[in-house]
């Protein structure tokens, strides 16, 4: 059965009164999917606590250490403009990247094929030392390295309306992962310089605000399926961010709720084809509470088919 993780304990990263980063995104998203019928379809799995020794495979101690002293018993720690820390966002991200792990783990010993991590705070802007953009721990890039103890190669696919700095970043020069990313350009986190700066495992594809489908497809097709294929993955993980919909207030691309589903299909289609259909996917943005519940389902509904 495939599985579904997520933890009351994510709650308790509190933001500030109008940050978009809200408790409410995952309850819009739970209420929905049990509305529609698909949570059901799901083995659902109280999301772990994930070891320390794990994290420190990406981040740093000093770094670790850090985040856990800026913890305050009550009220909000800001890190920069948009990123903060309160009495409960270490235990909300130790377990976002618990689920990832935990979710890496099944599939790779063969008990699902894929899994969905219904997470908060998201990852993937968490650079080895540096918290930014909502993010404290990079849980996508832990989840790579501990499942790099077990294949050759791993796969990170990411389609939020934002680069993912952090995961381009730890694994830059790391030949064994190939990092795949659409993102509006130039827009926040501004740390993408053109494709020159990186390897070939590194494929950014840029957008221009007020593109939508045709071109978000076009990218997929020309610059992500070819390198995946020769890259042959042996696991993939996706950062699946819900931001680029026409609908979502942070961003300015135009992505159609169907664009998820065939961003998805192409997904599993890989995976059917490299590894095993061995997929893990794990929120990362969305922040119109409006329209999030759907494009999370439309995801959903491809991981069940397989």
């Amino acid at each position: 059965m495939n599985v579904l993780y997520t933890h009351e304990d994510y709650l308790g990263h509190s933001v500030p009164l109008g940050h978009p980063e809200c408790p409410d995104r995952l309850r819009v998203i739970q209420e929905h999917l049990q509305e529609s019928g698909i949570w059901q379809d799901f083995e659902i799995v109280q999301s772990p606590l994930v070891n320390d020794d794990v994290v420190h495979k990406t981040h740093p101690v000093l770094y670790y250490d850090r985040l856990q002293a800026l913890t305050p018993k009550q009220g909000l720690v800001r890190i920069d403009a948009d990123t903060g820390i309160g009495p409960g966002s270490i235990t909300a991200v130790k377990r976002a990247a618990g689920a990832v792990v935990d979710a890496t783990h099944r599939v790779l010993e063969g008990s699902t094929k894929t899994a969905f991590c219904l997470v908060r705070p998201p990852g993937h802007h968490a650079e080895t030392s540096v918290a930014m953009g909502f993010c404290l721990l990079n849980s996508v890039a832990i989840a790579a390295n501990y499942a790099l103890e077990h294949v050759d190669r791993v796969a990170i696919l990411d389609f939020d309306v934002h680069h993912c700095n952090g995961t381009v970043e730890i694994f830059q020069h790391r030949e064994e992962v190939m990092v795949c990313s659409s993102f509006q350009y130039p827009y926040f986190p501004g740390r993408y310089d053109g494709q020159n700066s990186y390897g070939e495992n590194i494929v950014n594809s840029p957008l221009s605000a007020g593109e939508g489908s045709y071109q978000f497809r076009k990218v997929v097709e020309q610059d992500w399926l070819p390198a995946l294929t020769r890259f042959d993955p042996q696991f993939i993980l996706v950062s699946a961010g819900f931001d680029a919909h026409v609908s979502d207030p942070l961003g300015a691309l135009k992505f159609t709720d169907a664009d998820y589903t065939w961003i998805t299909r192409q997904i599993l289609d890989l995976a059917n084809s490299h590894c095993d259909g061995k997929v893990v996917s794990a929120l990362e943005g969305g922040y119109n509470l409006e329209t999030l519940g759907t494009t999370v389902e439309n995801h959903l509904a491809e991981l069940l088919l397989g």
